[in-house]
């Protein structure tokens, strides 16, 4: 994740840095003061100017006080003028992670959100409820908006299926005294060997597919199963199966907006500018955040350029570094963190692959936060 190159102000003398503070404006920022011999003092606000002032301004004729000045160790200070709650965010927690390697998660108290975790390097695979991002032999479906969103999702998938609900690591033998899921008949029963690994890993293999179509392939396979039935009379059974579809789609709608799987995160959020005439727009690509970019609505010898092309033209000049399994798991929480605030400002457009990115939606979003009164594009 990058963010745009910082104003600085560079000083040698208290009148020099006088004239610089009186020269701000009292904008929303993330600013860094730099302290010879010691860490950086790191920050955001939503006006600079004040906030600059109380650290580095002088206090005459002011009783002595106990706020924090750094006036006489600081040579040096940086701001980036952000002006959406996310883009102060994202550039608060680059900064940090530039200066306080170690502590950055800390100091900017990011949280992580609950994913379904389908356990697959497992004999008998099963899935878990977690907050931690490991991607080797499973698969990560998420983030969902709290714990509880996510055991209720992976409670109504382990109803369209048959896989075990149980945590211990198998060891199948007759004499398992087995549980109550298997005498539902919710759970194929590999502990009693009722079923053998080959089996069970087809059942594995549906539900895998289940989370990476977001439930498209069971609709599919139980609506070609329906068609088949009323083809052939047997109207019973077909009604039985429409009324399996309609479960699995109601399955479908409970996951939570930001909810898919790992390898099929990608969005954009659009928000204001300091610009006039102009948004932000920070692509999601494959679960990382990339760089953002300032996006004019311009007019070229008197005509407005098309901003579906421009759109596209942007996309394909899109950085295409892939992300570590950490940077995913920090870029994702951010954005958890926003879309499922109070504060939440712009507009988010999630989409599932780079083929299939809505590009008329954008360009609507774009006409939105410009026009926020407005009917849109």
């Amino acid at each position: 994740m990058t963010i745009p190159d910082p104003v600085r102000l560079q000083w040698e003398t208290s009148e020099e840095l006088d004239v610089l503070l009186a020269a701000l404006d009292n904008l929303p920022a993330v600013y860094c003061i730099e302290v010879p011999n010691g860490h950086p003092l790191i920050g955001r606000t939503t006006v600079l100017k004040r906030r600059l002032n109380r650290l580095l301004g002088v206090r005459e004729g002011q009783q002595p006080s106990r706020m924090l000045t750094v006036r006489g160790l600081a040579n040096g200070a940086s701001y980036w003028p952000v002006l959406s709650r996310l883009e102060s965010s994202l550039a608060f927690f680059a900064v940090a992670r530039r200066y306080y390697p170690n502590t950055y998660r800390k100091l900017t108290n990011l949280r992580f959100p609950s994913y379904v975790r389908l356990i697959l390097n497992n004999p008998f695979p099963r899935t878990q409820v977690t907050t931690q991002m490991r991607v080797t032999g499973g698969l990560l479906y998420g983030p969902f908006r709290n714990r509880v969103s996510a055991e209720e999702f992976e409670r109504s998938v382990l109803e369209l299926f048959q896989l075990r609900r149980c945590q211990e690591d198998l060891a199948p033998h007759a004499e398992h005294p087995g549980c109550i899921y298997g005498e539902m008949g919710l759970c194929l029963r590999p502990c009693q060997e009722v079923v053998g690994a080959a089996e069970y890993a087809t059942e594995a293999a549906r539900v895998e597919s289940f989370f990476r179509t977001n439930g498209e392939s069971l609709v599919e396979s139980l609506e070609a199963q329906r068609a088949r039935l009323s083809q052939d009379m047997d109207f019973e059974q077909a009604a039985r199966v429409h009324k399996r579809l309609e479960k699995v789609r109601e399955v479908a709608k409970q996951r939570d907006p930001l909810a898919a799987s790992l390898d099929h995160q990608f969005g954009v959020a659009v928000n204001r500018s300091l610009e006039q005439n102009s948004v932000q727009l920070r692509f999601l690509w494959d679960g990382a955040w990339r760089e953002r970019i300032d996006f004019r609505l311009d007019v070229v010898e008197g005509r407005p350029v098309s901003l579906d092309l421009r759109l596209r033209e942007v996309v394909e000049r899109l950085s295409r570094g892939r992300a570590t399994v950490a940077e995913k798991h920090e870029h994702l929480a951010l954005l958890w963190r926003w879309y499922y605030s109070s504060f939440r400002d712009g507009e988010w457009l999630g989409f599932e692959s780079p083929s299939t990115i809505p590009y008329r939606r954008i360009v609507n979003a774009i006409s939105r936060v410009l026009n926020p009164q407005g009917t849109g594009a």
